[in-house]
């Protein structure tokens, strides 16, 4: 079976082994997932948000600390 036949297919997420990888995987994915973000400028006030309020959560976790 072809990729090309499945539409929807969802590609297997790639590794990503670092915190900035991290960030610039949810970066790129926001990006494609909710273009409406976006303004012409090429900001995005709501990614912004979503990726600051990830790197908080992930840097309690890293100094082993449940939210």
């Amino acid at each position: 079976m072809k990729i090309q036949d499945e539409p929807n297919r969802v590609m297997p997420p790639k590794k990503i082994c670092t915190y900035t990888a991290l960030r610039q995987q949810i970066h790129d994915d926001l990006r494609i997932q909710h273009p409406e973000w976006v303004e012409p400028n090429g900001e995005s006030p709501m990614r912004d948000f979503y990726e600051a309020r990830l790197m908080e959560l992930l840097h309690f976790d890293a100094k082993g600390t449940d939210l």
